[in-house]
């Protein structure tokens, strides 16, 4: 019989099954799908018909000697079993890296949702979830968007200002106008508010003070009945001046007035009292009643205070659930509401006490908004500064508030230090009675602060000064005794390294010479020294070749001019 071919009604039977012209197993989709995803193969060629061109005949020796197997009938379809669902060792074996299994776990679900999508045949349903999902992605930029404008418009009703601190960015030299300038410091003032006694008297007095250059802070207290003299106004606690400054200037007493005018000459009087006090500038203040305290410690959850002993106080007790016991000895977590009366308590403990907690818990409020990266949520944000509102004033700035919060982040708690002026190293001040009130004044008499002065400017040291830590010579070429003796003093008191204080081998200098033995290499202490002096530049050589240095970076030889000075 003729050979037909392969085209016609039938093709040569294999194994006694005939296959229709030009047909192909039909496989499901179901199934096809699975055969292309990762780890499944497809059957080995074993367990398919053969594709050849030709006929095959089967040789029924090899047949008989098993060699070539029997194949089975081909169905119309593939059955599951018919699919390798084994998994390759190796791969198992070999872990992905982390990058890898991230990207897979990215294309599987990607895969999900494309499979999804291509499941919704009607384009009416496909457009309904794109309009769903651009009006919760709408939705979800308002609400972000609101948090911070709303955080930026009560943040702009209370950072009005920009005060004066030169190196709150890193200053050139030429910049300082004197020692100090190396430092923010910033007064903190609280107050009771509305709803308590004298709502405008500072019963919180407290200088924040920050060394941008060395990364360093520290919290210095004054004692709110601390007795001051203040030029045409008469002596009075410290705590009544800012009331003072704002009501002259209103010219009525009036707790309740907002008037900037009026906040402005309160804290005037205020700085050029504290300063004459401790001998440091005023860059910024912050005003603070118990309301905007109470609730700033709330947004940020609340603080954690280590309470070295057990406070108690009984007047406190109906703020207190019936209890006089403030707060137990140890690790304490504060609401507002406990952090407030652990800072005000103070009829069981004395004003330095209760100086020394309240620096504690600013310390653990800055900590905490450090921490949370509070300056970086906007819900953080909006919820100070709705805690703020109207119950904070302050002369800095957004720019400056910014600038703070980057440098107190490299600011640890272990470097703040906390200042008193009746530590044991400082123990400047005592009480006693003046026209019937109970009043703090200092050791060595009324109104008299050199020694305080002193201590401040040391405790508080500037930045510059401390960083080059240049050693300083002082010669005496007048006729004047004691007079290298006073400079040196005015000198430490400002955080000076002055070593080696003499006479010059000559007494016949007019005017002081300053000579810079570092040929410029440390210009901040040579721009404080020009400005102290009050020179226009400073000299390289000695005038004189017989003195003896000592290896100091600055050699100050006082002239006639200084007996004036």
């Amino acid at each position: 019989m003729k050979e037909q071919p392969r085209s016609q009604a039938h093709q040569k039977a294999i194994d006694g099954i005939l296959q229709s012209p030009g047909r192909s197993p039909v496989m499901p989709r179901h199934v096809s799908e699975r055969l292309r995803r990762p780890g499944i193969r497809r059957a080995a060629p074993a367990m398919r018909p053969r594709q050849n061109h030709k006929d095959q005949e089967i040789d029924p020796i090899e047949a008989a000697q098993n060699l070539h197997p029997k194949l089975p009938p081909e169905p119309d379809v593939y059955p599951l079993t018919d699919i390798d669902m084994s998994i390759d060792e190796e791969r198992v074996a070999r872990p992905l890296k982390s990058g890898k299994r991230k990207g897979r776990q990215k294309g599987r679900i990607r895969g999900f949702f494309k499979r999804k999508w291509r499941e919704i045949k009607s384009w009416s349903r496909r457009k309904k979830i794109i309009v769903g999902i651009i009006t919760l992605a709408i939705i979800a930029a308002l609400i972000a968007g609101g948090l911070f404008l709303k955080g930026y418009l009560n943040a702009r009703k209370v950072f009005r200002g920009g005060g004066s601190a030169v190196s709150l960015n890193e200053a050139s030299p030429d910049l300082l106008k004197g020692e100090g300038d190396g430092r923010v410091n910033i007064l903190l003032l609280g107050i009771g508010g509305e709803g308590h006694d004298a709502p405008d008297l500072t019963d919180t007095i407290m200088i924040a003070s920050i060394d941008p250059v060395n990364k360093k802070a520290a919290l210095l207290s004054i004692p709110r009945d601390l007795w001051v003299k203040i030029p045409a106004k008469g002596s009075m606690k410290l705590n009544a001046v800012y009331e003072t400054g704002k009501y002259d200037y209103l010219g009525k007493q009036d707790y309740q007035n907002t008037d900037q005018k009026a906040i402005e000459a309160g804290f005037k009087l205020a700085d050029s009292t504290i300063e004459d006090v401790v001998g440091i500038p005023i860059h910024y203040h912050v005003l603070v009643n118990f309301q905007a305290f109470r609730q700033a410690v709330n947004a940020v959850g609340g603080i954690d205070v280590n309470v070295p002993a057990a406070l108690y106080d009984p007047t406190m007790a109906h703020e207190n659930g019936g209890s006089s016991l403030i707060a137990a000895a140890g690790l304490q977590h504060f609401d507002g509401t406990k952090a407030l009366m652990y800072a005000r308590s103070r009829h069981t403990s004395s004003d330095f006490a209760r100086a020394e907690r309240q620096r504690a818990i600013i310390v653990a409020l800055q900590q905490k908004i450090l921490t949370l990266g509070t300056f970086s949520n906007p819900q953080k944000i909006a919820q100070l500064m709705d805690a703020f509102g109207n119950n904070v004033v302050t002369d800095l700035s957004l720019k400056d508030v910014s600038r703070v919060y980057q440098i107190g982040k490299d600011v640890g708690s272990d470097k703040i230090a906390s200042v008193g002026l009746t530590d044991p190293d400082s123990n400047f001040l005592t009480t006693g009675m003046i026209s019937g009130q109970s009043v703090v004044i200092p050791r060595a008499g009324a109104n008299n602060y050199d020694d305080i002065r002193s201590y401040v400017r040391n405790k508080l040291r500037d930045g510059y000064l401390e960083k080059e830590n240049a050693s300083v010579e002082v010669l005496n070429g007048t006729t004047t005794p004691g007079l290298a003796e006073d400079t040196a003093a005015t000198l430490k008191s400002y955080g000076y390294n002055v070593g080696t204080v003499t006479d010059a081998p000559t007494k016949n200098y007019a005017k002081t010479t300053i000579i810079d033995m570092t040929n410029g290499k440390k210009p901040y202490t040579a721009q404080y020294l020009k400005k102290r002096f009050n020179l226009n530049k400073l000299a390289t050589k000695l005038p004189d070749q017989t003195i003896q240095t000592q290896n100091a970076d600055f050699v100050i030889i006082l002239g006639e001019n200084e007996t004036i000075n």
